[in-house]
């Protein structure tokens, strides 16, 4: 490889991290603003999503969406993403790890919930971008608590 071969590798690695880093940051905005047809946009068709804490699997861009639109939909919402670890794997898969904090408040209950934890994610690169391909979130601890508002 020439040292610009070489050079042109390392800036479309920087670019694709970059590009990562974006998708997430418009993954959690889409969630907190309920943008369910731009959040849906984040994932590939196929996209797992999985939560360890308590234990859940589902599949598919469909399943996914009408998950979150059901259990936070009408919440308030605040994420936060932290820490990004992103490995580009080939041209078109990556892997990253990111820190979550998150702010869930219930209007109808009045209550909150405070949480830290971590994603796990695999990315695909297709021809209009990269997506979601995986998401495997784990949930470290949660404060529950009544807001006063």
């Amino acid at each position: 490889m020439t040292e610009l071969e070489n050079l042109q590798r390392r800036i479309t690695i920087l670019e694709d991290v970059e590009a990562i880093k974006k998708l997430k940051s418009r993954y959690w905005r889409c969630i907190d603003r309920k943008l369910w047809d731009e959040l849906a946009d984040c994932f590939v068709e196929d996209v797992v999503f999985e939560i360890l804490q308590p234990a859940m699997k589902l599949q598919g861009r469909k399943e996914v969406i009408q998950f979150l639109a059901e259990r936070l939909g009408s919440t308030i919402t605040a994420h936060q993403g932290h820490n990004a670890e992103i490995e580009i794997t080939s041209d078109t898969t990556a892997k990253g790890m990111w820190t979550l904090y998150d702010d869930i408040r219930n209007v109808e209950s009045n209550t909150v919930l405070r949480g830290y934890g971590f994603y796990e994610d695999e990315y695909a690169k297709e021809k209009d971008g990269w997506r979601i391909k995986s998401i495997k979130f784990i949930r470290s601890f949660m404060e529950r608590s009544k807001w006063e508002s």
